[in-house]
């Protein structure tokens, strides 16, 4: 097989600095978003919780595509490649479920513990990428089984600090354990239909625009069958206004940092994409520890096995994210494609060029619809509605570092947006 063109080695360069960027950035909103599952802690039941954050990323879900690219596009993207709306139904239904564990986790363990447990995901990603994806063929290998031997040893340091330090019932820390380790393991497995959507040539924008009608029927499914019934679940709903805010909110951040999060997955892939994003484990361990006051009062040792167990997770990740894609994997990610157009009669073309960061389906200018500002305006309503009803909640937060770890979540939202839009004009 010939090296890849010139031009073509520029082009991948490019779209792994912008891969790497896009992981950067998601880490920062995906730690953002797990800071309103605090609410568990002031007696909120989890399925409440989760169902309050998933109608908010339903929301953001519909309103974010339609304000970027109009409802058009979305609609002739998919249209193009419909064998990927089962697929992004799926992924949307295994994320419910974990996010609803997730919940579960932080109530038991806490946030800046459950966090890195939960973020083996990347090491079950890198398996399914390597396994159906072709990635990290030819290079690399060593680098990555180091960094996933990391992952590995920092969640079992940690779990190891929470069994000896958690204050919980019995067998609350082992619950949260399992509940973080069970969420990581179905996270892991949704990362299949994103890659398997974008070496189909899908635009994230499109594919989390369906992803969402699984997220949502789930959630609410699960919370009707486990949390009482339909009426006390109305109930609840009620009662928690003065909360759902947080929570829409926190769906909100969720869904901007799962839109970086798929951008690094299409152009570096997930067994490169995915651990860069976990690095949210250090900003979710800022957001327990530096604003709830998570481990205050215990000893030395407690903090230093936290904080050493996450140094290890993330190191491990940045090894994995270093072994930059070599010509030869390239050759195999390029077999993969192939493979997906020839299964579902996709244009080979079409779909190399969506991959280097172009945008074909965009030259055939899809019309938009003046409906789409009624969509985005009533989005917005929605925020502000629950905004004006919101009431401070019983859970103690530092607002100085508060502050200051909101502002570097927009910053890096304001940087990492530019390059993309620069780069690939969101494609």
């Amino acid at each position: 097989m010939s090296d890849l063109p010139s031009s073509a080695r520029r082009s991948t360069h490019s779209l792994h600095v912008l891969g790497v960027a896009c992981g950067l950035a998601a880490a920062t909103w995906l730690a953002a978003a797990e800071a309103p599952t605090k609410l568990v802690t002031a007696g909120f039941s989890p399925f409440l919780i989760s169902l309050g954050m998933v109608a908010g990323v339903f929301v953001a879900r519909w309103t974010v595509p339609m304000a970027l690219k109009g409802s058009g596009y979305v609609w002739q993207d998919l249209r193009e490649k419909p064998h990927l709306i089962v697929w992004a139904i799926v992924a949307g239904m295994l994320w419910a479920v974990a996010n609803t564990l997730t919940v579960f986790a932080v109530r038991n363990v806490g946030l800046s513990i459950a966090f890195p447990l939960w973020n083996i995901n990347s090491l079950v990603g890198l398996f399914w990428g390597w396994l159906l994806f072709k990635e990290l063929r030819g290079s690399g290998w060593g680098r990555v089984v180091g960094g996933a031997t990391a992952i590995v040893g920092g969640a079992f340091l940690l779990a190891y600090a929470t069994s000896q330090h958690t204050n919980t019932a019995p067998g609350g820390a082992t619950l949260g354990i399992v509940a973080a380790i069970t969420a990581g393991l179905l996270l892991g497995t949704m990362y299949i239909p994103y890659r398997k959507a974008y070496i189909s040539g899908m635009n994230p924008l499109s594919f989390v625009t369906v992803f969402t009608f699984g997220e949502l029927a789930t959630v609410s499914t699960l919370t009707v069958i486990c949390d009482g019934g339909l009426h006390k679940v109305m109930a609840e709903l009620v009662a928690a206004r003065p909360a759902l805010f947080w929570l829409f909110l926190g769906g909100f951040c969720w869904v901007v940092g799962d839109l970086f999060q798929q951008y690094a997955a299409k152009y570096i892939g997930i067994a490169r994409g995915i651990p860069l994003s976990n690095t949210n484990q250090l900003w979710g361990l800022a957001w327990g520890v530096l604003v709830f006051g998570e481990l205050a009062g215990q000893g030395l040792k407690a903090h230093v096995l936290v904080f050493a167990g996450s140094i290890i997770m993330i190191a491990g990740a940045g090894a994995i994210c270093s072994a930059k894609a070599s010509e030869s994997e390239q050759t195999s990610w390029k077999a993969a494609v192939e493979r997906e157009c020839a299964r579902y009669g996709l244009d080979p073309e079409r779909v190399a060029s969506s991959n280097l960061g172009e945008d074909p389906l965009a030259q055939e200018k899809p019309k938009r619809h003046w409906w789409e500002l009624v969509i985005v305006a009533v989005a917005t309503a929605i925020f502000v509605w629950l905004a004006i009803g919101a009431k401070h909640q019983a859970v103690p937060v530092n607002l100085p570092w508060m502050a200051v770890l909101l502002v570097t979540t927009f910053v890096c939202l304001i940087v990492c947006g530019v390059l993309l839009w620069k780069r690939t004009r969101f494609s």
